[in-house]
């Protein structure tokens, strides 16, 4: 089972593989990119991702937001630029909150995003501090699912809005015969995966009034496609390099397999790509 550590070491020791291979630092993303029809590029694909959970959620310049597992700062700072929204993120990755706060300096946007090294699922924040709780494809990193969904409903003000993306598996009885998911888990520092029906079951335990569950699926696949070809790609340099380097971290000298396994599960329909609205 993976703990805090776990994915701050994960997120701590695969940043340059993200550099490389997903163009973080230049679309501050780490994060599958949304695909339409009118969608001519990758950088835009990873844009449509924000701009379809900052409408999901209806944020306005009056709102405070969490990013709760900000990455590097990419969500935040589109959030700020586009609605003049405050915006505090959070990570347990020291060496993503180094990226995201050189970011601020450099946009000149003190006090309007700020960010924290801190667990999601039991901050320092007061409650019912926040308009909006935002969490893009962090959850799953969640040991205890619950124990995010309550620390969300505390944070969140009466009428606030918690808007996510995830992975979920499909069926918590499925035949993952070749355990796709399983390996995708252990490379990807994932505790566990859970399904859309689970998580939205728990949200309305918790006390969130209304839910809605939205497959993205099928937008994603290409994203899902183009991860799998960076892996294979990347998959000798990876191999060529940890055999020159055997004390590379273990995160770092299987990283490229995420990409195999997760499209390998996809092709077999084993997870879907939802975004969830919540409201207190």
């Amino acid at each position: 089972m993976f703990e805090q550590k776990d994915v701050a070491e994960y997120y701590d020791t695969t940043q340059v593989h993200y550099e490389n291979w997903w163009g973080l630092r230049k679309n501050l993303s780490l994060h599958y990119g949304i695909w339409d029809d009118t969608t001519k590029n990758f950088d835009e694909s990873l844009r449509n991702t924000n701009k379809t959970l900052l409408e999901a959620a209806k944020i306005s310049e009056s709102d405070r937001v969490l990013d709760a597992g900000c990455g590097v700062g990419g969500a935040a700072f589109f959030v700020n630029e586009t609605t003049n929204a405050k915006v505090v993120g959070i990570s347990l990755s020291t060496k993503q909150l180094s990226v995201a706060n050189e970011q601020v300096e450099k946009r000149g946007l003190k006090g309007e995003v700020e960010f924290h090294c801190m667990d999601f699922t039991n901050t320092d924040f007061e409650s019912e501090s926040f308009d909006v709780v935002w969490a893009c494809e962090s959850v799953c990193h969640a040991a205890d699912k619950a124990d995010f969904i309550k620390e969300a409903y505390r944070l969140l003000k009466k009428g606030g809005r918690l808007v996510m993306s995830d992975f979920f598996i499909v069926d918590e009885n499925q035949v993952d015969k070749n355990r796709w998911i399983d390996k995708w888990k252990a490379t990807w520092a994932v505790p566990d995966f859970v399904t859309a029906n689970l998580f939205q079951a728990k949200l309305k335990e918790e006390g969130f009034n209304t839910v809605d569950v939205l497959d993205y699926t099928n937008s994603i696949k290409k994203s899902a496609k183009r991860l799998y070809n960076a892996a294979m790609m990347g998959s000798v340099f990876s191999r060529t390099y940890n055999f020159f380097h055997p004390k590379v971290s273990r995160f770092a000298r299987d990283h490229y397999k995420c990409g195999i396994y997760q499209y390998k599960a996809l092709k077999e329909n084993l997870w879907n790509y939802n975004v969830i609205i919540a409201h207190k």
